[in-house]
């Protein structure tokens, strides 16, 4: 905590950045959760008009709600491997799909994330412009929404809330047209799949929605059965409540009266609830708003000012704010579970729900930084869980320890891919991510209950250099951060090679810190692994490469060179080298090509160069993938299959929270990463390595 502490008014800061609607926002809807479960809405805060919202999709999701096709052959063992020479030892991939693409799309695709159940207003998607007077306001400080509508003359006004502690959707809803039968609520339940929105509604012989449990009381239980998983939608109404079941996979809900009190809750498993409903739904809502106010006021909070008198950063530093805010929310309500997230989180299905690895870093190794590291420990647990599939994934190459995967599902299966397999930036994020764990909770406990993990991820990283008589070198084959190569020719990409330098040296630190003794062989590792190779002053993306900053490919995707002194202290890096690196990067880089978490990734180089307005600059630079909508989501351009993307505003947390609080060897300046035009307040902020 600094000496700004405790002269935030986190409240106010918040309100300032609520998301307000007048109009429907088919790009943009707003979602609620609790970290492992989301519930996405249109302006009437339910998912009445799913189909319009085709780009964002409306999906209701769950941590535990996956899905795989049955009756198609899966057998992993059956994948044909490539080949590739590695130093004169052949080393099988995955990366072929010729001739087995049936099989090798079918891996992918599987498992998936899927739609629980489309939760609406009974009105006809014709009638979506017909709809006026709309007011929407999500109330970040409290994680609700109230929306507020007119149609056929009457007005709507709903109440949506996703409880702390429970997968359920909280309506309240009161209308005229209640009583008179002419609106109602219906559940709808479509069959899995791996695209976008998670839904197919064709199928609906593959699936099955059975009434299994009804009360007096108002509980009514849907069993759901699809392809050998099943789950459960527990509703709890109020006395006056109706429903009706069409006996396949539609549900409608009405009232006798014009208020509408109602819960609906998804589970892997029976449950239930009890209480008087409209009772027991004012109870819920303070129990989250109530739950929701702690949260905020445990973590971290940065506010920035700039003076009114200099306009053009006045309005950016409300901006970056607003962004930041967002981003602490939209993270927070589907990124705090015990898996890595997707990189559309809970929201929809990016790469069919599964997870990249790679990214887990710039999801989550925020929450450390923002005093949270709570969240990212549940997580980082995961590795733990599938640490004996990633050993045998090294050992059936001949390699050592745990190799990492990319892209895989809850289970820890490694998805084929002509690139994902053979990435190795992931290698070292578990060492990274632990260690950002460890600063902010010191504990030997800790330290003790992760170091099998993190031996076993440095013992494969070991075993996957190669001495090549002089020095230790990464690669050939190998594709880096930047996805722009063919793999036979990538030698020493910058990024990896010192990140691996840094795990080697990370993981003495830590046996020193438990009073064992130092590993040699890790000693030797950083000490002759290759040094970053530069060309007339400049860091290329690899040692093959003095083409790259004047050549496409090599010019586009990630410049991810500058990641060696940013992401990380940059132990050999020669700032001149970077600061010329960082400025050939942006006259000559194709910056359109980049991906969301660049643009923070250049702040954080900045940042270490002393180059503060230009770290500013970049968190805001106008790019088409560095848009941020009205809902606070990272857009990509227009990309259909990312209408977000939470990298981005995961790596804008990471860099704005170091830029505030510093970083290890900073000079020791009040927010060193800031520009001093800026008026930074921070509390709670925990700094950098």
């Amino acid at each position: 905590m600094n000496e700004n502490a405790s002269k935030i008014d986190r409240k106010a800061l918040f309100g300032r950045h609520d998301p307000v609607y007048r109009k429907a926002e088919l790009n943009a809807p707003l979602s609620l959760g609790n970290g492992k479960f989301c519930y996405t809405v249109d302006f009437t805060g339910m998912q009445t008009f799913f189909s319009s919202y085709s780009r964002f999709p409306l999906c209701t999701m769950s941590e535990w709600g996956w899905h795989s096709y049955e009756g198609i052959n899966y057998k992993r063992e059956e994948l044909v491997l490539k080949n590739f020479d590695t130093y004169g030892r052949d080393i099988a991939y995955p990366t072929d799909e010729e001739g087995q693409e049936e099989l090798f799309y079918n891996l992918r695709q599987n498992p998936h994330k899927f739609n629980l159940g489309v939760l609406g207003l009974d009105i006809d998607e014709k009638y979506l412009n017909e709809c006026t007077d709309i007011k929407q306001h999500l109330n970040l400080w409290e994680a609700n929404i109230d929306s507020s509508f007119k149609i056929w003359g009457e007005s709507v006004n709903v109440k949506t809330f996703v409880p702390p502690n429970e997968d359920s959707v909280y309506l309240g809803i009161s209308s005229s047209l209640l009583e008179s039968g002419k609106l109602r609520i219906t559940l709808n339940f479509p069959y899995g799949s791996h695209e976008k929105n998670g839904s197919n509604f064709t199928q609906t012989e593959k699936h099955s929605s059975e009434i299994t449990g009804k009360t007096a009381g108002g509980l009514l239980e849907i069993c759901r059965k699809m392809d050998g998983i099943t789950y459960y939608v527990r509703v709890f109404m109020d006395e006056y409540t109706t429903y009706s079941f069409d006996g396949k996979h539609g549900f409608v809900f009405g009232s006798t009266r014009d208020t509408l009190y109602i819960d609906f809750c998804f589970a892997d498993s029976p449950s239930y609830n009890s209480g008087k409903m409209p009772q027991l739904f004012s109870d819920k809502l303070k129990i989250t708003s109530e739950w929701w106010e702690e949260y905020w006021l445990k973590g971290g909070a940065l506010e920035l000012n700039v003076s009114p008198e200099n306009k053009e950063y006045y309005e950016k530093a409300k901006e970056l704010e607003r962004r930041i805010v967002l981003s602490q929310y939209l993270m927070a309500i589907q990124n705090r579970n015990s898996l890595p997230p997707a990189e559309t989180g809970l929201t929809c299905n990016s790469w069919y729900g599964k997870f990249h690895l790679e990214m887990h870093y710039w999801h989550s190794a925020q929450y450390p930084l923002w005093n949270r590291g709570e969240e990212l420990e549940k997580s980082l647990k995961w590795y733990k869980n599938i640490l004996e599939e990633a050993k045998n994934l090294a050992k059936s190459q001949g390699y050592k320890g745990a190799r990492w995967l990319k892209m895989c599902g809850p289970l820890g299966d490694n998805s084929p891919s002509k690139i994902a397999v053979l990435l190795a930036w992931q290698q070292p994020h578990p060492i990274l991510m632990a260690e950002l764990c460890y600063r902010q909770n010191g504990s030997n406990d800790f330290l003790l209950e992760y170091l099998d993990l993190i031996l076993e991820t440095a013992e494969f990283m070991l075993s996957y250099i190669h001495w090549d008589g002089n020095r230790y070198v990464l690669g050939p084959p190998l594709i880096p951060a930047q996805e722009r190569f063919d793999p036979v020719t990538v030698l020493n990409p910058g990024y990896e090679v010192e990140y691996f330098r840094w795990a080697f040296l990370q993981v003495n630190i830590w046996l020193k810190r438990l009073g064992m003794e130092e590993r040699q062989d890790f000693i030797d590792a950083a000490k002759y692994l290759s040094l970053p190779v530069s060309y007339n002053g400049v860091y290329p993306a690899h040692e093959n490469c003095p083409n790259t900053f004047n050549e496409k490919p090599f010019n586009t995707d990630h410049p991810s060179m500058l990641a060696m002194l940013g992401i990380l202290p940059g132990m050999v890096i020669e700032k001149p080298k970077m600061n010329n690196t960082l400025d050939m990067v942006l006259k000559n880089w194709d910056l359109p090509s980049c991906w969301g978490w660049d643009f923070p990734m250049m702040a954080m180089c900045a940042a270490r160069l002393g180059r503060t307005k230009d770290a500013f600059e970049f968190l805001l630079m106008d790019n088409h993938k560095n848009t941020y909508l009205p809902n606070g989501h990272n857009a990509q351009a227009d990309r259909e299959d990312l209408p977000l993307y939470l990298p981005g505003n995961g790596a804008l947390l990471l860099a704005a929270a170091m830029m505030a609080a510093g970083w290890d060897d900073d000079d020791g300046s009040h927010a060193p990463g800031f520009p001093d035009f800026i008026n930074v307040t921070y509390e709670n902020l925990n700094k950098y390595i």
